[in-house]
């Protein structure tokens, strides 16, 4: 049997962020990006930013967490990063 860890998430995620302004975007880029970053940093304040490449929509994600790095706070198309191997 599988098991599916449920993503921990804030009110201010599912309410505004998928709820009102970004409702096109997908849990599942969130747990990719957590789980298999092309890019990982701290943030002044705790919180943790992942970076993904999401291939689907050929655009890469920004996912912020809270400072334990999972309790996801934040996702959005980042047009301004840029991988360092490219």
């Amino acid at each position: 049997m599988l098991f599916i860890k449920r993503m921990k998430t804030t009110r201010y995620f599912e309410e505004d962020v998928l709820g009102k302004k970004r409702p096109y975007m997908k849990r599942e880029w969130c747990m990719e990006a957590i789980q298999s970053p092309d890019h990982k940093m701290l943030q002044p304040d705790g919180r943790v930013r992942y970076y993904k490449y999401i291939a689907e929509v050929q655009k890469f994600v920004r996912v912020i967490t809270l400072a334990d790095g999972e309790t996801v706070h934040n996702i959005f198309f980042d047009r301004r990063f840029k991988p360092k191997d490219h």
